[in-house]
């Protein structure tokens, strides 16, 4: 079994939901996931600074670095939305 880890943010005030669907995707093609939470700004920063990335969560799996969650998606051959593909229907309009 393949190990993936994940680095995503995990606050008191925020948890990321694209680490939390990053996890659970990978959970479910059968990867074994070794998950890093980053829990204070501090060390956000400091691991996006050591890694040269602008976001998290970020994904290696093996010695490459995958990225975040799309990325993740297309690593396993799974579509991935486009910029302007809009991904959700409204459910109720107010005019």
């Amino acid at each position: 079994m393949e190990t993936a880890h994940v680095y995503r943010m995990k606050t008191a005030e925020h948890l990321c939901p694209f680490g939390m669907k990053t996890v659970d995707l990978l959970k479910r093609k059968g990867y074994e996931v070794d998950d890093h939470p980053l829990t204070s700004r501090d060390e956000i920063d400091a691991f996006k600074a050591q890694e040269k990335v602008d976001t998290t969560p970020q994904t290696y799996i093996g010695d490459k670095r995958i990225g975040g969650y799309e990325e993740v998606r297309e690593h396993l051959g799974m579509s991935v939305s486009s910029a302007k593909e809009v991904t959700y229907r409204p459910v109720v309009a107010i005019l």
